[in-house]
């Protein structure tokens, strides 16, 4: 291996370590990647010089000179991230430290004649607003076969065998990450979420659709054909509603948006909405009733992953967390009721949701390629990694 490339290779080290771990002293970076103190100080001071690394403060010391702590500078390095609907596009800018700098949203029809033209053009559109980025991160709701390569099979967007990736690359001339939307949250949350102090944990999502993402020692696991965490899939009702998929009772078609309203109009409630529905259930008992019971069937479903996967933190995002208010009274019950005795005391935490927080996902993409050091991003990740030292354009 050439001396450059063995120097880019332990920047990027020291970036990915302060950016899993949090802030540290040199000295303790040069024992933690089993590097010499004076190698550690060179590189440091070339990551400071290049605006990735600041100085911040002092390290309590027992009796020698306090340390030093370096941190990662926020601003070094941003991202766009694409969420794909099938009605419109969220794309927002995002600094290396999550902050959101601007976000932007504009109609889609993914059924177009050239949907992936409209996507690739409207997202130069917002390339052209904005400073020079690490790469584009995309999340869409459906399998995709490997983040670098990017082909996608969406049904709800009418998509099989899409070659996303490789058509915006073509365009954008960027490194382009692809991502199932929920993995793509869990990525997020292991970067700047509860993820930096938990390495196995569930991100449970619930909304028009229902999903999960499942990390095992701190990384998404995407399964042999990166279609892991299909979670609203899992049957639930014998004679239940036809799902999207084409099955019946599954879970998401019995508790999504869909199912709600259904559930929800066979009781003779006027709604159209899930908005609707949560409007009324501050005033009416019939509708608490209808999330009640999604609640209760969510739970002993979420129950039965818990104890499949033994996580230590279930995380509950997603649209549908806006009136988790009477969701919860149905499943705190019944996810405790449903899980073996060893775990009924996990800590299951609902955070809050905005319409940028899929987005978000699809940017902690690109950003986390840094501190992939399992190399999940593959080429396009080491095209990320080049750009933020300053090894590529």
């Amino acid at each position: 291996m050439a001396a450059t490339d063995r120097g880019d290779l332990t920047r990027t080290a020291i970036l990915a370590l302060l950016g899993t771990v949090g802030p540290l002293s040199r000295t303790e970076i040069a024992k933690e990647l089993d590097l010499s103190p004076a190698t550690v100080t060179q590189l440091t001071k070339a990551l400071m010089a290049a605006g990735m690394l600041e100085e911040l403060d002092l390290q309590p010391s027992r009796g020698g000179r306090p340390a030093q702590r370096l941190g990662l500078v926020g601003s070094a390095g941003r991202a766009l991230g694409v969420k794909v609907t099938a009605e419109h596009l969220v794309i927002v800018e995002v600094r290396l430290d999550g902050e959101v700098l601007g976000s932007w949203e504009t109609p889609f029809d993914p059924s177009s004649p050239d949907a992936l033209g409209d996507l690739a053009e409207a997202v130069a559109d917002v390339l052209g607003k904005v400073p020079p980025l690490l790469g584009v991160g995309v999340c869409v709701p459906g399998g995709v076969d490997d983040q670098a390569v990017g082909t996608c099979n969406a049904p709800t967007l009418g998509w099989q065998a899409m070659p996303v990736g490789e058509r915006l690359r073509r365009r954008l001339k960027l490194p382009v990450l692809l991502e199932n939307d929920v993995n793509a949250l869990a990525v997020a949350e292991r970067l700047y979420g509860r993820g930096r102090t938990h390495r196995d944990f569930l991100v449970v999502t619930i909304g028009r659709g229902v999903g999960a993402a499942i990390v095992a020692d701190g990384r998404v696991y995407r399964g042999a054909r990166g279609g892991a965490g299909e979670f609203g899939h899992v049957p639930v009702a014998v004679d239940g509603p036809l799902c999207g998929c084409g099955a019946y009772g599954c879970l998401e078609a019995v508790v999504g948006a869909t199912g709600l309203v259904a559930s929800a109009r066979a009781r003779g409630l006027d709604v159209t909405t899930v908005d609707d529905l949560g409007a009324l259930a501050a005033v009416d008992a019939t509708a608490r009733e209808v999330f009640a019971e999604a609640g209760a069937i969510l739970g002993r479903t979420t129950a039965g992953l818990i104890n499949v996967v033994d996580p230590e933190v279930v995380v509950v995002l997603g649209e549908g967390t806006a009136h988790w208010e009477f969701w919860r009274e149905g499943f705190g019950p019944a996810v405790r009721r449903q899980l073996m005795p060893g775990r009924r005391d996990i800590e299951i935490e609902v955070e809050s949701w905005d319409d940028t927080s899929w987005a978000q996902g699809a940017a902690a993409l690109v950003l986390a390629t840094p501190f992939d050091t399992e190399g999940a991003a593959g080429e396009q990740g080491r095209m990320v990694r080049a750009r933020l030292i300053g090894a590529a354009p």
